[in-house]
């Protein structure tokens, strides 16, 4: 029995190198979640929740609109351009936010952010980048260093703030994305010429059963993660008796126990061909965790619980998802189908900010936590009927 390739040097040069540039931008991103709601407070125009969940989600709802153009673009004018202009552009953002002295300019600034739509050029670029044997893993590279920094982000955002303040962190996004456009040049290797070859029809791809449940998936999951972080990080100020300046007391025990559950977890499914298990149980978990924000009291130690058990569902799913996109997409229409599942995780942050700031103004903190349970079910039931695309365990002994 032949022993397959490993991956080439050029193949993980440009894995490690997009993984870290992904993660460079979503760092800047995600550093704003866990304070954000605390910070609007001391806005002229930030006592309106429904206002702060939409400056939250403004950078989803023009990611959404841009993500599928810049992609087509992407495959014109090259991938590398288009990710340039698009991380100066996310920069320029940040530094508007930065110095915004109301709500409603931060969420210009958010806007501009999410018109640097570059994820489907970057995910298309791996893919140009990687033969077909090797694509999975470098997708869920990729996947896998959004779940990571948003972990650090949680441990890392409330000491950055008391450091530098919100300008400061906002400013801190810019330059991270800056840096992002240096390892881009310097490290990832350019896009070879595209082959000539009759594209599939773009209609195929967005009817695509199997590409609709997961984006309805990627959707869910990031309302849920958006419309959360409307709530939580109050409820551990009010109901937890815990200063913003000593969430990371919560937040680092909850990511380090979060890693030790969801690695392994993830890799024994990858070898014992169990993925549909492991994934069907990261929803179930999603749906406890709602039950539990909801109905278990807000105290210190049951935030701190249902927080990690968040963490361990979120990562293993934002870990898995774009690998079964990558996997599941028709020959032809793998750039078009991550093209549709990065516009589809955008929406889930706009509607999730918008919506989770919308219900706790109107209906208080449960009333978003109903909401997620309410997701997590209708995700239940649409993922039940997912064909899953796994590899075949090797024999023993082979």
């Amino acid at each position: 029995m032949s022993i397959p390739d490993s991956m080439s040097p050029a193949e993980r040069r440009a894995g490690a190198g997009l993984a870290a540039i992904f993660a460079l931008r979503m760092l800047g991103l995600f550093l704003i979640l866990p304070v954000f709601s605390v910070f609007a407070k001391t806005l002229p125009d930030g006592g309106d929740l429904a206002r702060v969940g939409l400056a939250l989600g403004a950078y989803g709802l023009t990611q959404a609109v841009f993500q599928i153009p810049c992609g087509a673009a992407s495959d014109r004018w090259g991938r590398k351009p288009v990710i340039v202009a698009g991380l100066v552009l996310f920069a320029l953002g940040s530094f508007v936010a930065a110095w915004a002295p109301t709500l409603d300019w931060i969420i210009v600034g958010r806007v501009l952010q999410g018109a640097g739509a570059i994820s489907a050029a970057v995910t298309a670029l791996a893919a140009d980048l990687t033969r077909d044997e090797h694509r999975t893993k470098v997708m869920a590279m990729i996947g896998s260093s959004i779940g990571l920094v948003f972990a650090l982000s949680l441990v890392g955002a409330p000491v950055l703030y008391g450091w530098i303040g919100m300008g400061g962190l906002f400013v801190l996004t810019g330059l991270l994305a800056l840096a992002a456009i240096g390892l881009l040049q310097a490290v990832v290797p350019n896009a070879p010429p595209a082959p000539l070859h009759v594209r599939l029809p773009f209609a195929e791809v967005l009817h695509h059963p199997e590409l609709i449940r997961l984006n309805f998936g990627i959707f869910t999951l990031h309302m849920m993660q958006m419309s959360l972080f409307v709530v939580v990080p109050h409820a551990l100020v009010e109901h937890g008796g815990l200063a913003l300046a000593a969430h990371w007391q919560v937040y680092l025990p909850a990511v380090l126990l979060s890693f030790v559950v969801m690695v392994p977890a993830i890799i024994a499914a990858e070898r014992r061909g169990k993925m549909r298990q492991v994934f069907m149980a990261a929803i179930v978990l999603l749906a406890l965790v709602q039950l539990g924000f909801w109905l278990a009291g807000a105290t210190l130690w049951s935030l701190a619980l249902w927080l990690v058990l968040f963490f361990v569902a979120f990562n293993i799913l934002e870990a898995t998802l774009p690998s079964l996109v990558s996997r599941t997409a028709p020959a032809g229409g793998r750039g078009a189908a991550l093209g549709v599942y990065n516009t589809t995780q955008a929406l889930g942050l706009f509607v999730g900010g918008a919506a989770g700031g919308a219900l706790a103004s109107r209906f208080g903190d449960g009333a978003v936590h109903q909401l997620g349970l309410a997701l997590a079910l209708l995700w239940l039931l649409v993922a039940a009927y997912m064909r899953f695309i796994v590899r075949t365990p090797a024999p023993a002994g082979s």
